[in-house]
């Protein structure tokens, strides 16, 4: 891959952590990328928003680090095996990154129950795909139904040798069935399934209860000093 330019994003107060400072570089947004490319950077830790592919780039805190599951040597705890067992009355069906009025109603439910103090809680349609589509990458909102209902949506990008999941949204009314967990497992299926190598979780952020939920799935591998290796239960990385 040839030198990518980056770009220093702007100084704000970190989302994850009270007291902190968050910046991002960002890949230079003029750039025609593909999969191909951002296979390669995903693998140097950056993530997308939309089209916009960033890492963190903290002036004072490295708490966010990127950790992927080497999907072939995963095995589920027994609270992943009963989310599988609780949920196996549901279908699940991937369909292309298209804005569907379902789907969007779905993520305002979603934003208004479990981040009603973010920036996406008026979310607008374009918003939406804003946030969750992209115009280069291969996207699918794959979803989950109970019968006919909709009640979750998993965003999953295909990359060369691995799944990345960029975002999961549910119906809170069915909170108890764990279908946040049934998403990264099912894509954990999905990625072995397809052969795959691995599953990119995007950040692992200890301190942060959203974010160290990550920590459930064994093993787990830690991009550290630009490498990636095993990552232990318990072990202490970042700040």
């Amino acid at each position: 891959m040839k030198h990518l330019q980056l770009f220093r994003g702007q100084d704000n107060p970190c989302s994850y952590l009270p007291g902190q400072v968050s910046r991002s570089a960002y890949v230079d947004p003029y750039l025609q990328l593909d999969v191909a490319t951002y296979s390669k950077l995903a693998a140097q830790g950056f993530r997308r928003s939309g089209d916009l592919v960033y890492r963190p780039q903290c002036p004072s805190c490295s708490a966010c680090v990127p950790i992927r599951i080497p999907v072939g040597r995963f095995s589920p705890n027994r609270t992943q095996v009963r989310t599988l067992r609780n949920n196996a009355n549901l279908t699940v069906a991937a369909k292309p990154a298209e804005f569907v009025e379902e789907h969007y109603q779905l993520f305002l439910r979603y934003v208004a129950a479990r981040h009603d103090d973010g920036g996406m809680a008026d979310s607008t349609p374009q918003d939406y795909m804003g946030f969750l589509g992209s115009s280069w990458a291969d996207t699918s909102f794959v979803e989950f139904r109970l019968q006919e209902k909709l009640v979750g949506i998993a965003v999953v990008d295909s990359l060369e040798t691995a799944l990345s999941a960029v975002y999961t949204f549910f119906d809170p009314f069915h909170a108890d069935r764990g279908l946040g967990t049934l998403a990264v497992l099912w894509q954990i299926g999905e990625s072995k399934r397809l052969g795959l190598d691995w599953l990119y979780l995007g950040f692992w952020i200890g301190a942060c209860r959203k974010m160290n939920y990550k920590d459930h799935y064994r093993p787990l591998e830690a991009l550290i000093g630009g490498q990636w290796r095993p990552f232990q239960k318990g072990e202490n990385i970042g700040p």
